[in-house]
């Protein structure tokens, strides 16, 4: 298995890619906060971070995104962004509509990089740490992987044949918006027999939801109940890891995955595994790949904006509007 139980932020080569030869910026734009960090090989080596402003307009972000990582941008070689939404050739081409409504058609890669005076490659951030899992974390040893978040909402990254998938409008992986059919349980989001998207079925949303009309005070209690022995309680924690094992079951059918590492809030908690391991044993074996933890935490997307920075730089397409994208090149170039 590769040892990903073992696996962590390391200083070494990662996947035979030559160690980076300066330390890289990576940006974390999220809807909560703004991230920067140094990575060298890897590893985090000096982070800062600052409240996303609001309202979270393209220009307040971008500004606010400039001035926590200029400090850090002088020793860096190139910078990589992980942002919510989706991205392709570096721009947002739609918006993540909770975290950055209005946000479409925004050069969010050509404005960081001019402003910080780097090279620039920006990823959707479950993409980048699907990239970072995969080339430092939980991933290693494989070529056919998934990283799934299961936090406020439910978003993936795919490698295949050891290239990060990617596509040309930026709606690739979006496994929060496949379809499962919906079933009354408490605070239920969708009718009952309506097809119903993941996310309103296996979210930390819908476990908030189900929480509340149970007289939880929010989906913790509701999943430490579960994990304590509450019946009732439990069978809202197994619904939402059975969606969620069932699209990682199609997926590896459709796809040939042989490992996914779970990330985020909720996908992060022991019991959570353990459920979607459950629910998984009901499909035939080898449309079971291997559900492991995310090993790299909250710094996968950092991590993973980086190594996606320090690739793309060397091929010349960082900060290229219309370059070819770097997961379509050879797999030998990854990276």
């Amino acid at each position: 298995m590769a040892g990903w139980q073992n696996a962590r932020v390391t200083t070494g080569p990662l996947n035979d890619r030559p160690a980076d030869p300066s330390p890289l910026l990576a940006l974390d734009i999220g809807g909560t906060s703004l991230r920067a960090a140094l990575v060298q090989g890897g590893r985090v080596l000096d982070r800062v971070e600052a409240r996303t402003p609001r309202p979270a307009t393209p220009d307040a972000v971008i500004t606010a995104a400039l001035e926590l990582a200029r400090p850090l941008a002088a020793r860096a070689g190139a910078v990589g962004v992980a942002c919510a939404g989706a991205v392709a050739r570096g721009r947002v081409t739609a918006t993540a509509t909770h975290t950055f409504p209005g946000w479409v058609d925004i050069p969010l890669a050509e404005r960081l990089g001019a402003g910080l005076g780097l090279p620039c490659a920006a990823l959707n951030d479950a993409r980048a740490a699907a990239w970072g899992e995969f080339a430092a974390g939980a991933g290693q040893g494989t070529t056919e992987f998934m990283f799934v978040t299961v936090s406020t909402g439910v978003g993936a990254g795919l490698v295949l044949g050891g290239r990060l998938h990617l596509a040309g409008n930026g709606l690739d992986a979006e496994l929060g918006f496949v379809t499962v059919p919906s079933h009354w349980h408490a605070g239920a989001l969708t009718p009952a027999g309506q097809l119903a998207p993941l996310e309103f079925e296996s979210s930390g949303t819908a476990l908030n939801a189900r929480a509340a009309a149970l007289g939880f005070a929010d989906a913790r209690a509701l999943c430490d109940a579960a994990d304590a022995g509450d019946a009732t309680a439990d069978a809202e924690y197994r619904h939402s890891a059975a969606g969620l094992a069932w699209k990682i079951a199609d997926i590896a059918a459709l796809l040939g995955v042989t490992r996914a590492a779970l990330g985020g809030s909720v996908g992060l908690r022991p019991g959570y595994r353990t459920r979607v391991q459950e629910a998984l044993a009901a499909f035939p074996e080898r449309y079971r790949p291997e559900v492991v933890h995310a090993a790299l935490g909250a710094d996968a997307g950092l991590i993973g904006a980086a190594l996606w920075a320090a690739r793309s730089a060397r091929h010349g397409e960082a900060q290229d509007g219309g370059a070819q994208d770097p997961s379509t090149r050879d797999a030998s170039a990854q990276g």
